[in-house]
């Protein structure tokens, strides 16, 4: 990698997606399954500005992270791909939101799926890059049980008992 300032491995993927933006737009990817622009935009827990967004999925084209295609529907829109770079990236995910949950206030609805990431582990982190590769690379079959489903149902129950919670007070 030219004008890396070392050939440390850590200090390599931090310049590939060190800052805060590119892990997050490659989290709404992962486990938001957002693959357009706008979706990414609009639906950003954080509020992610249109102007660093299409600098961040710049870097990440260039960085062979994600690809982007013509969307069939729409020939002004594009569709964000994870490539295996991208998808390799879950278990480095899982491991930050698990050390996280551990030892940050963090929410329990946005935590849900964190927990169950990290009780599932390695096996369940592999499931759900082979239903990845399925979704953004064509490669193999989608599960019977998908991965995200599970953590998208868990997700939805901590927000129903939120709000039965506070509709019973």
């Amino acid at each position: 990698m030219s004008g890396a300032r070392s050939g440390c491995p850590i200090n390599l993927t931090l310049e590939v997606v060190g800052d805060k933006w590119s892990l997050l737009v490659i989290r709404d990817i992962i486990f938001g399954n957002r693959r357009h622009f706008r979706e990414l935009l609009r639906r950003s827990e954080e509020g992610i500005a249109s102007n660093i967004l299409a600098d961040r999925l710049k870097r990440l084209l260039d960085a062979g992270i994600v690809t982007r295609a013509d969307d069939p529907a729409h020939k002004q829109k594009g569709v964000y791909s994870l490539t295996e770079k991208g998808i390799e990236l879950l278990p480095v995910l899982a491991q930050m939101s698990a050390w996280g949950t551990k030892h940050l206030p963090v929410s329990e609805a946005l935590s849900v799926r964190a927990r169950l990431l990290a009780a599932g582990g390695p096996r369940m982190w592999a499931a759900f890059m082979d239903e990845l590769r399925a979704e953004h690379l064509g490669k193999g079959r989608r599960p019977r049980v998908s991965v995200r489903a599970q953590l998208q149902a868990a997700y939805q129950q901590v927000v129903a008992n939120r709000s039965v919670g506070a509709g019973g007070r």
